[in-house]
């Protein structure tokens, strides 16, 4: 099989995604890492299916491999973090190597960057028109992997006039973001009219999950739960089941796309589980005697609607 170019890479269809968030501070503790989990909310929502998260150091030879692969075996692939002007900001340069491409000042970027920053309080005297530590600190920044064979538009995105931050796009489908909560989920969000058109569905509608809420222990809805998969699993369907500490019930979800078949099973697993069907976790407890009174009252429904049509 021949190896996938960019330029195809950069236009087929999206339906599997991968997020790799490089930092040792994330690894060491010192900071939360947010940017995967508002990832995973975009892409469900999107419809996107995200197979794989990695955390990994910032350490050339790990970005190197893990971009090189994500590249290979995913649609949409996003980086966060390791952009900024100091020595150990190192993705620009490593996915540049990754995938043998020099890093060139992108003037874009660079022009930007000139109009919109700040003055820092600390450097008054600062000029970008004049080279210095501080100057040549500020370029790692704008300095991209560039492939010269390639439309340069299609490699720096600009997705916000107010922000000189570009989205770095290498080798078709792997886009660096910066790892700043704030500016991560901006330019992510930024990024939507870009790939709506390559998504399998164009409009974005989506995945869709419904929630219940039983009162009966994992070890009750087992066998129920591992029959439901089977019947709907082949229709794109995934069922879920997740304890909830410290509470008296637990959660199922089902998980799918067909939003119309996902709601004619609501019935069947109400019962099945013996719970309810909730709008979100923090709906609170389902007594089980609201089953019993929903039962009932469904069950006096049914007998209605039959007196109704005897003939």
């Amino acid at each position: 099989m021949a190896p996938i170019s960019a330029d195809e890479r950069n236009s087929r269809t999206i339906s599997t995604a991968a997020c790799l968030i490089i930092g040792d501070e994330v690894l060491g503790g010192k900071t939360v890492d947010t940017n995967s989990a508002y990832f995973a909310k975009w892409c469900f929502n999107l419809g996107i299916s995200l197979r794989r998260i990695e955390v990994i150091e910032d350490d050339e030879g790990e970005i190197v491999e893990a971009v090189q692969r994500m590249s290979d075996r995913y649609d949409f692939v996003v980086t966060s973090g390791g952009i900024g002007p100091t020595h150990d900001d190192i993705t620009y340069q490593s996915i540049a190597k990754a995938f043998n491409l020099p890093l060139k000042l992108h003037q874009e970027t660079f022009e930007k960057m000139k109009q919109m920053s700040k003055p820092h309080p600390n450097q008054p005297k600062f000029d970008w028109d004049v080279d210095s530590p501080a100057r040549r600190a500020k370029l790692r920044m704008a300095e991209l992997p560039i492939d010269e064979s390639r439309d340069i538009k299609k490699q720096a995105l600009f997705p916000h006039e107010d922000l000189w931050v570009p989205v770095s796009v290498v080798n078709g489908n792997i886009h660096i973001l910066p790892g700043v909560p704030k500016l991560f989920q901006r330019l992510l969000e930024g990024l939507k009219p870009h790939i709506l058109p390559r998504l399998i569905d164009p409009e974005g509608k989506g995945t869709h999950r419904v929630l219940f809420s039983t009162p009966l222990p994992e070890s009750g809805v087992a066998d129920y739960l591992t029959t439901l998969a089977a019947k709907v699993g082949p229709k794109g369907v995934k069922v879920g089941s997740y304890p909830r500490w410290g509470k008296k019930n637990n959660t199922v979800t089902l998980v799918g796309r067909d939003l119309d078949y996902l709601e004619s099973l609501v019935d069947e697993v109400e019962a099945g589980i013996k719970g309810l069907r909730i709008d979100a976790e923090s709906d609170g407890e389902v007594d089980p005697k609201q089953i019993k009174k929903q039962a009932t009252e469904d069950a006096d429904k049914d007998t209605t609607q039959q007196v109704v049509n005897k003939p």
